[in-house]
């Protein structure tokens, strides 16, 4: 062959080499001020943040494990310098960074699923600077990898290998001008994959009486028709009273997503029963996956490639999540990953050494340490959830829950099937968070108490379920000593229909709600007043201490304190004022049940801050409440092991294709 020939095959080889992006560089929109630190930030990672409290400071030898980098006060990014969704300039003699969580490439998380072992960083720039390339380990430790010039306009490629990052660890880069400036073009993080072929999607949104959520998203999505390009089809699952197509705007979103929105109306069957919906129609129409999201949420769509591109290329199918942000507070991120506590079975972070709530706005992914280390989950929350429909065809759909406890289920049940499942970061939903909600009290206890005690009897690989019975006990006596008389009536009628078993939970789907509902009128703690002033005004200094805050007991002194709390409620009458008028007012973050515990009668705010309740104590109420949650729990330690048997052998019926195609005939209403 001669040397022209040579050429000529290897330039035609150049050019039928497939590059296919994993993860695009992406910056906010012009209504994300608030989000810029989640996509770039300036400056360099140096200096000592504490973690703890101020008396690390004055201890002459810090310990490692109490420390964590923070920015020593740089330049800032500057939100009018972002051009486009994929363009930025960087002013004369400053430097940017794109180390943050939705720019930074998450490489230990490609290196443990995939069988990706190298990708390609493309970085177009125009101008004169410099760019660096950097990595993490699993420690937090940051890695010079190599760094180069740019002059004019430039298209600069580094190959990056994925070999060291077994534990943990991300890339990234950093852009620094020169007294000219640059501007960032496009950045994108690619691998060479010839052959591969996109999964189709199924998105969908189950909504209840959210309307506006819904809209907003379906506009996101398209204003982003590249997020869509392998969505076969985008389904809204309507439960409520309030319809999406009721909403002013939704013809002309509607056309804009051409064609590719369906809506499905169906009774309110609950979480588990609009994402079963999504699950099963995205089998029915051959689906590579179904992506669930929650209405009440902001998505950014960039993460819907990023899973896809993740997905496709796990090693065996593998359920992919996506974070949850707050709605309210946009650059903290709600939690990195879960597990579930075998022995409490409750939510769990995976690591000691993670922190909840974290805000990228005071320190960046570089800066913190305990974000490098790759986080290994057992579920993802149904905020944001892509569920292969091979997945689905093996295990079935949802449990019949309702709420609650469905999304960790699933991932337990895939996990004991063979599925892993990975929270993907960079890939990411704005949430309400728990912080603002209170759903431990009222309506939804009901399915706190009976999902909670359905998952274990399936899991829980300790005899009579680890502690979770004692914890079920201790959570009644703190809710009846708090004076939360319906939120227990709920929790006791959880503890009987534990007993009717796995057969009747798809025909109680649309019905338990209403019923638990139709209790409120029963119960003072149920009634929601608008204002304080809509109650009698207190008696002054009639509350217990005086007024005095009241703190936590001591661990050592707990049960004799439980003990004589209760003999107390129990033998003690109320205050005769009390009946009439409450002793004071608490707001939410003050209602504590060792708070509560110590009045007769006191108005509480509820977690959203939208209204007020009237808390009166009932001992004879109290007497009967406590003497049935005995009763109940002794009856479940008795027949603990013939129910978990029972359970566990129903799964595969009461979650098949067929079975949930029986409730959803039975409850569907008109379809567009």
């Amino acid at each position: 062959m001669s040397v022209a020939d040579k050429l000529e095959s290897t330039t035609a080889a150049a050019e039928s080499e497939q590059w296919r992006t994993l993860q695009r560089v992406i910056l906010p929109t012009d209504d994300q001020v608030d989000t810029l630190p989640l996509y770039v930030d300036a400056g360099s990672a140096s200096g000592i943040r504490l973690r703890e409290n101020d008396e690390l400071a004055r201890s002459p030898k810090l310990p490692e494990d109490k420390l964590q980098l923070f920015s020593s006060g740089g330049p800032k990014a500057h939100f009018d310098d972002i051009l486009s969704r994929q363009s930025m300039n960087v002013r004369a003699g400053e430097q940017v960074s794109f180390g943050t969580y939705f720019n930074a490439f998450p490489a230990s998380y490609w290196r443990r699923w995939t069988d990706v072992r190298s990708v390609r960083l493309e970085v177009t720039t125009t101008g004169h600077g410099s760019i660096t390339v950097s990595k993490s380990n699993a420690r937090g430790s940051a890695q010079h990898v190599e760094s180069t010039t740019v002059n004019g306009a430039a298209n600069t490629v580094f190959d990056l290998t994925l070999a060291p990052f077994g534990d943990g660890g991300w890339y990234w880069f950093d852009l620094a001008a020169d007294q000219d400036g640059m501007n960032m073009v496009e950045a994108q993080w690619t691998m060479l994959d010839e052959a591969h072929t996109d999964g189709q999607v199924t998105l969908e949104i189950t909504t209840m009486n959210k309307p506006d959520y819904c809209l907003n998203n379906a506009r996101i999505l398209a204003a982003n028709p590249e997020a869509l390009e392998n969505v076969k089809e985008i389904l809204i699952v309507d439960q409520g009273t309030k319809k999406v197509r009721d909403e002013e705007g939704f013809a002309e979103v509607s056309a804009s997503l051409g064609g590719k929105l369906r809506i499905i109306d169906q009774d309110n069957l609950g979480g588990s029963g609009g994402f079963a919906r999504g699950m099963y129609e995205a089998v029915e129409n051959g689906s590579d996956y179904a992506l669930l999201l929650d209405d009440d949420v902001v998505v950014e769509p960039e993460s819907i490639l990023r899973m896809l591109a993740f997905a496709d290329r796990c090693k065996k199918p593998t359920i992919v999540g996506g974070h949850m942000f707050d709605l309210h507070n946009r650059s903290v991120l709600h939690t990195f990953g879960e597990v579930v506590d075998p022995h409490r079975i409750v939510p769990a972070i995976p690591h000691a050494d993670m922190d909840m709530r974290h805000d990228f706005s005071i320190a960046n992914l570089r800066q913190t340490s305990w974000l490098h280390r790759r986080v290994d989950v057992d579920y993802n929350g149904w905020w944001m959830c892509m569920i292969p429909t091979a997945v689905i065809k093996e295990i079935g759909l949802s449990l019949p829950l309702f709420i609650k406890w469905d999304d960790a289920e699933y991932g337990l049940r895939a996990r004991a099937a063979g599925f892993a499942t990975v929270s993907l970061p960079g890939a990411a939903v704005w949430h309400v968070s728990w912080l603002d909600k209170d759903d431990m009290v009222g309506w939804q206890s009901y399915f706190h108490e009976r999902n909670r005690l359905i998952t274990t009897l399936i899991y829980s690989p300790y005899p009579k379920g680890g502690r979770v019975l004692r914890e079920s006990v201790q959570a009644d006596v703190k809710h009846l000593v708090s004076m939360q008389y319906f939120t227990e009536h709920g929790r006791l009628e959880a503890l009987k229909d534990i007993f009717k078993g796995p057969e009747q939970l798809h025909g109680v789907l649309a019905t338990k709600l209403p019923e638990i509902n139709a209790l409120r009128g029963q119960y003072a703690d149920a009634q929601l007043q608008e204002n304080v002033d809509d109650f009698p005004t207190p008696t002054l200094g009639r509350g217990p201490m005086g007024g005095t805050p009241v703190g936590m007991p001591r661990k050592k002194d707990l049960v004799t304190w439980g003990l004589k709390t209760v003999a107390r409620q129990l033998v003690k009458s109320p205050n005769a004022d009390a009946a009439v008028r409450p002793q004071s007012v608490l707001a939410h973050r003050d209602s504590r049940w060792f708070r509560l515990a110590r009045y007769d009668s006191v108005v509480v705010t509820n977690a959203e801050g939208t209204g007020m309740s009237w808390y009166r104590r009932d001992p004879k109420l109290l007497r009967s409440m406590l003497v049935e949650s005995a009763q109940l729990h002794a009856r479940l330690v008795r027949e603990w092991d013939g129910l978990a048997t029972r359970y566990r052998s129903a799964v595969a019926e009461i979650t098949s294709m067929e079975a949930w195609k029986k409730t959803f005939d039975a409850h569907s209403r008109d379809e567009q």
